[in-house]
């Protein structure tokens, strides 16, 4: 492929590069802002060679390249080099709640900063392993190098923070860091100690007071600072004269930004993480049980609404401040364990091999800590399951919290995390965890496996009706084709194979006639009439392709029942097609279904079926 070639056809069919205002890529996408997307040549983009596909969703118009976009985007650059990580302004309103809006951005600013914690914690929890088995000398210098570098992503967690935060807020990322800096300057952090050790004293800026505060491990002051250089920065471009602009418009921010963040906004949101840690402390006195218990009884319910990641902090704020947490995690763990405990127990059960299959692999998923797929494919689904986890959850929960367990580093909470209650130089927390874990398997296990009821088989074989459980961050994909499920590595055809076009599933089919999989809108038609693309309601973007390399059939043998936007419920028929006559022809009719806007979602799930009847539920897409 020549990419500067497509390149230079790419600019000139999205209307040349004074009608692109931003671009940037992902795994297969250029996703350009457009100034008028109406000047843009689609169907010429769509036919063009080395060039997907084509949609518009968000304010974005996005190129589907494949794995080869790394490689097209920089010839776009060397065209057009102030494009370089400039991101437009999406024109779509945000019609979502005050709730969701905090929530989600929550979780875009703690979620990349996971690993870096997690590694960190692991690394104290055999730094603790070593000690408590005279391993290891708390004196020597081996320890000593070992602590610091697990301390290194705790101490600098504000810098962790600045970037992400930043990348959330759309900001500078480098000035964020820098901003960060700031509040872990060492020579901020000795004018602080100096206070502190002699009793009195003051710090001032420009004669404006200073709290005598530091800002190591801190999770909230940094968040608000970079929420704040968000409005500061544009201002600051706004007022800054155009020669000068380089290094006016940085100056300003950081002047601004800094000098606040220390007199003010460090302060305030080191007093709201102290108000925090000092609550928990208070109701952790009160009772020690109730936090755990709640959150290990009804975590399902947290995370089937996605409110589960406003918790997250709070257990994050609870080490940085005190060193250990005793409610959050711990009664996350009880909840996980018990989630993955009554899904395993449907897969011991059911005789139905779909429903085992699924059950026995989202169950073991579950007590390794990622319950996504034992809450919607098992537990939501049959609620039995879901009554169990919350009963065990609970229970193991209150063990826990009765005991006080501390979580000293964190983590997805599961077994593997286990090593997380290593702390204090002693193994008592992780005794205690370890009973809590088993106490809320085996509730769980046991109460699901007397409650679970196989469903009757002729509701699971009724066609195209779906016995679902749908929120806001999840899609159900139901099966379109009669056929054998099978996964995507078995079609013969790189782009599917590899999953460069998205994840998802492949039907083998035995009756030629495609239904709708959801409710939505069919947004892309083609006149080989051998493929099909469909939206959701809820944004997923769907390629149905019937057969390999069947566009050289040019529609002999296909026949639309639909058009372009119209909308469509779950069943609608969509398209028939001469199955034998397809195969007399040579070609394979296996047919690919792929999420085609797969890198925006977190998860998809799918399901292998010997054999699967229009209707039944073979995919999850997940936020």
């Amino acid at each position: 492929m020549n990419y500067q070639e497509l390149a230079d056809k790419i600019i000139d069919n999205v209307g040349g590069e004074k009608n692109i205002s931003g671009l940037t890529h992902c795994a297969t996408r250029l996703r350009f802002n457009l100034k008028e997307e109406k000047k843009a040549e689609t169907e010429t983009l769509k036919n063009m060679a080395g060039v997907m596909g084509v949609v518009s969703k968000g304010g974005q118009y996005q190129v589907i390249i494949g794995s080869d976009v790394g490689s097209v985007y920089k010839e776009i650059l060397k065209k057009v080099p102030t494009l370089d990580g400039q991101q437009g302004t999406s024109v779509e309103k945000d019609d979502r709640g005050a709730a969701a809006k905090v929530i989600d951005t929550i979780t875009g600013i703690f979620t990349p900063i996971l690993p870096a914690i997690t590694a960190a914690g692991m690394l104290k929890a055999v730094l603790s392993l070593l000690v408590v088995f005279n391993a290891i000398d708390k004196t020597g210098q081996t320890y000593i190098i070992i602590d610091f570098m697990a301390d290194s992503a705790f101490y600098f967690l504000p810098i962790l923070l600045a970037a992400s935060s930043a990348q959330k807020f759309k900001t500078n990322m480098y000035l964020a860091m820098m901003v960060g800096g700031i509040l872990l300057h060492p020579n901020f952090t000795g004018m602080v100690n100096a206070i502190k050790e002699a009793g009195e004293g003051s710090i001032h800026l420009f004669g404006l007071p200073v709290s005598a505060v530091s800002y190591g491990s801190s999770v909230i002051p940094i968040i608000l600072s970079v929420w704040f250089m968000s409005y500061v920065e544009p201002f600051a471009d706004k007022i800054s004269p155009k020669v000068i602009k380089f290094f006016s418009k940085p100056l300003i921010t950081i002047a601004i930004v800094g000098t606040v963040s220390l007199v003010v906004i460090g302060p305030i949101g080191y007093l709201i993480s102290d108000a925090i840690s000092n609550g928990i402390k208070a109701l952790e006195e009160f009772s020690p049980w109730l936090v755990p218990t709640i959150i290990g009884a009804f975590t399902p319910l947290f995370v089937a609404t996605g409110t589960h990641y406003g918790l997250v902090p709070i257990g994050i704020n609870n080490r940085m401040t005190t060193g250990y947490d005793t409610v959050i995690y711990p009664g996350m763990l009880a909840s996980n364990l018990g989630q993955g405990a009554a899904a395993l127990a449907v897969g011991f059960k059911s005789k139905e091999s779909s429903v085992k299959q699924l059950a026995s692999s989202a169950g073991l998923t579950g007590l390794f800590g990622i319950t996504e797929p034992a809450l919607y494919g098992v537990n939501l689904r049959y609620k039995t399951p879901l009554y169990a986890a919350m009963i065990g959850g609970g229970i193991g929960g209150l063990f826990m919290g009765i005991m006080r367990v501390k979580n000293f580093t964190g983590g997805s909470p599961g077994l593997l995390t286990l090593p997380s209650y290593i702390g204090d130089d002693t193994l008592k927390h992780l005794y205690m965890a370890c009973i809590g874990a088993a106490i809320s398997i085996g509730i769980s296990f046991v109460v699901s496996y007397i409650l679970y009821k196989e469903p009757k088989v002729e509701e699971q074989s009724e066609k195209n009706v779906v016995n679902e459980v749908q929120t806001d961050s999840t899609t159900n994909v139901v099966n379109p084709i009669k056929g054998e499920i099978t996964q995507l590595s078995a079609v013969e055809d790189g782009m599917f194979s590899e999953e460069i076009l998205g994840k998802g599933f492949a039907v083998k089919p035995i009756e030629g006639v495609v239904y709708a999989p959801f409710s939505g809108t069919v947004t892309a038609v083609f006149d080989s009439k051998h493929a099909i693309g469909l939206t959701s309601d809820s944004g997923v973007e769907l390629l149905i392709h019937v057969g390999i390399d069947t566009v050289q059939l040019d529609g002999d043998g296909y026949k639309y029942f639909v058009e372009k936007d119209q909308k469509v419920t779950t069943g609608d028929k969509l398209l028939e097609f001469d199955l034998e006559k397809i195969k007399e022809k040579g070609y394979n009719i296996i047919t690919p279904v792929v999420v085609t806007n797969t890198v925006d979602f977190g998860d998809v799930i799918t399901l292998t079926s010997p054999l699967s009847d229009p209707g039944e539920q073979v995919m999850k897409v997940i936020r």
